[in-house]
């Protein structure tokens, strides 16, 4: 099996969400189900089938985590001797060259990938360009608006 990088923090958090579908989500789906089979012919009961599709799209969402924590690779951020290069995990703080803007992301899985927190998926164009390489050195990204160059402020195994 192919093994999928992920953060520890990421794992846990996809833990947590497993545990809130299973222990809580899950449960309440199926009373809803239970209650609207009680109101009688199913074929015409709109309650029914909107508690069946979301039933559905829980288990789906379950086997979906389940999947990803199984085929894991989990990794440890602060435990990784990156030796102040940019690998998965890092947190790295960038200029962006022309316009003189800073941003910081963290590098991690793809299941884990939240631009808005500032999670950036390994496989995105900007996470490969950086791979490798060091605090102070310029990292080039292809993206559709053209070449984007960046300068790595900081590395960090947080």
């Amino acid at each position: 099996m192919n093994r999928r990088p992920l953060t520890k923090n990421g794992a846990n958090r996809l833990r947590e969400e497993l545990q809130e579908l299973k222990s809580k989500v899950r449960p309440r789906v199926i009373r809803a189900i239970a209650e609207a089979r009680e109101h009688g012919d199913l074929r015409e009961n709109a309650e029914y089938h909107a508690a069946r599709e979301q039933q559905s799209f829980v288990e789906g969402r379950i086997a979906e985590i389940e999947g990803w924590l199984g085929s894991a690779e989990i990794i440890d951020p602060t435990a990784v001797a990156g030796g102040g290069r940019v690998v998965f995990g890092a947190t790295v703080a960038l200029e962006h060259l022309s316009t003189g803007a800073e941003v910081r992301y963290q590098i991690v899985g793809d299941v884990e990938a939240d631009i808005g927190q500032g999670l950036i998926s390994i496989s995105s164009p900007l996470a490969r360009a950086l791979i490798g390489k060091e605090e102070g050195e310029a990292a080039t990204v292809v993206a559709p608006e053209g070449e984007i160059e960046y300068e790595i402020l900081s590395v960090e195994y947080v």
